[in-house]
């Protein structure tokens, strides 16, 4: 994923929006793997039912919070760690949806204030 250099000029509105949609398709891909470790997790490790997993592992990677008691010392381990790498993932989900679109901004600005000079 090729991005211009600051000295070339700013891609076309089409080539663009494509690159959007590339960075959105990525960043999807990202949170479906983050909601199938959740999901998987709580239903074996913690013996959830599989929609209340799905819940749980939504919330706990959106930062909402925890939605059922871990009771079990697995459990307990599962969810810590889980939320763990959950807060790192909401970041980088977070700049890798965001990136095109502030290098563009940024990319815009450094060429208009080269034209000026």
């Amino acid at each position: 994923m090729k991005l211009e250099h600051q000295k070339q000029k700013v891609v076309p509105l089409t080539r663009f929006l494509y690159r959007m949609v590339r960075y959105i398709m990525f960043s999807f891909a990202i949170i479906a793997f983050s909601l199938s470790i959740g999901t998987f997790g709580y239903h074996y490790v913690c013996a959830i039912d599989w929609l209340d997993s799905f819940h749980m592992s939504s919330m706990i990677l959106t930062g909402m919070g925890p939605v059922v008691d871990m009771t079990t010392p697995a459990a307990k381990l599962f969810s810590s760690f889980y939320a763990l790498y959950s807060g790192i993932a909401f970041l980088s989900i977070t700049a890798v949806f965001f990136a095109p679109l502030v290098h563009r901004l940024l990319h815009i600005l450094q060429v208009e204030s080269d034209d000026v000079e």
